[in-house]
């Protein structure tokens, strides 16, 4: 059977009661939130000095064992040395107390908004397949195969959530689907996001972009507070929905300063395709010399280009025999480089012909 007890004693959120409507709200809701975590910071502040308090003890109790320890192997009275360590367990006893007390407190404490998801999540966990590394510490060969393989496993939730509009929607479906709280996931939708640019989908663009920053900023809290991004998520939404405006405006700029990088990145990266096209199909013009015919094309001389154009041999014989024999030879090894003089071409042709050969137009 469910034990529902746990839950009688959450702290009501600072947004749900109701105030008198001469009241400044927002004002009110800050300064309970302050105090809240003013109260919070006295219990964690306490109760570090207890539990150093208790670490400074037992090493003082190590201590005088071993000293006792080494004062009987020489023979030397310990009476007075068992005495102090006597003194010093009861002290220990004391602090052991106290810190049970805090223990007792801590659980009897109300959640909050700000402590409700990190119970679950609190210990730090990256990723199973890469056990004790940090997204910084991976290598890019690491990173990619982890994108590539979370990617495969999870697309069809990464484009799910990337499509809900939304807070309360994309943090009822993050906190059942809590593993989407990831660089994986941010990395995916950034990938997502300029490929829909591309394809001129502008609209989904932007609404993939607003999801994406809503991921950042999980991981960025996380960061701050050296937690688990899972155990941000709640804290992250519901901060973001009644966050004042200020708040809100922050957040939007960060989304629109990133659909400006999308859009630039998308747009290098169309231009960066078109000209792999272009050098593509200029590979496959090359000429047996490596040239290609189009470039050559365009730099012969007008009377060249027209026998080429017209495909006539004797006017390009006629063309040859009046340039200078230098010249001549520069352009005629050239247009062979290039594949637009085949001087071989049509063999069986050159059996009754000495005449070379054009290139099909």
């Amino acid at each position: 059977m469910v034990d529902y007890s746990k839950w009688k004693d959450i702290e009501i959120s600072d947004d749900e009661d109701e105030t008198h409507p001469n009241i400044d709200t927002p004002s009110l809701f800050r300064w309970r939130h302050q105090a809240r975590v003013e109260r919070m910071e006295t219990f964690q502040k306490e109760k570090e000095a207890i539990d150093k308090k208790a670490k400074n003890h037992r090493e003082k109790l190590s201590k005088k064992q071993v000293e006792i320890s080494e004062a009987e192997k020489g023979g030397v009275d310990v009476t007075s040395l068992k005495i102090e360590l006597q003194s010093l367990e009861k002290e220990m006893d004391k602090i052991t107390e106290e810190q049970e007390e805090f223990k007792k407190k801590e659980k009897t404490m109300p959640w909050n908004v700000d402590t409700i998801s990190q119970q679950k999540f609190s210990k730090t966990v990256i990723n199973k397949q890469e056990k004790g590394k940090t997204q910084e510490e991976l290598t890019d060969e690491e990173k990619e195969k982890r994108l590539r393989e979370f990617s495969q496993k999870y697309e069809k939730e990464i484009k799910h959530y990337g499509m809900l509009r939304k807070f309360e929607d994309s943090k009822k479906y993050m906190m059942e689907h809590p593993y989407l709280a990831c660089d994986e996931t941010a990395n995916y939708l950034v990938f997502w996001s300029i490929n829909l640019e591309m394809e001129e989908k502008h609209e989904l663009m932007a609404h993939v972009a607003h999801q994406v920053i809503c991921v950042q900023y999980i991981l960025e809290l996380a960061k701050q507070l050296n937690l688990d991004p899972r155990a941000c998520i709640v804290s992250f939404f519901s901060k973001i929905q009644v966050a004042d405006e200020a708040y809100k405006q922050a957040f939007q700029d960060e989304v629109e300063a990133f659909i400006g990088r999308i859009q630039k990145r998308s747009k290098e990266k169309l231009e960066k395709l078109m000209e792999e096209a272009e050098e593509e199909e200029r590979q496959k013009r090359l000429g047996p010399g490596g040239l290609d015919p189009v470039e050559v094309f365009e730099s012969l001389p007008e009377a060249l280009k027209e026998c080429f154009e017209k495909q006539d041999i004797p006017l390009l014989q006629q063309i040859i025999a009046k340039m200078e024999p230098t010249e001549a030879k520069y352009h005629m090894k050239r247009c062979v480089d290039s594949g637009l003089w085949v001087p071989e071409a049509n063999k069986e042709e050159q059996a009754t012909s000495n005449e070379p050969s054009f290139i099909s137009s």
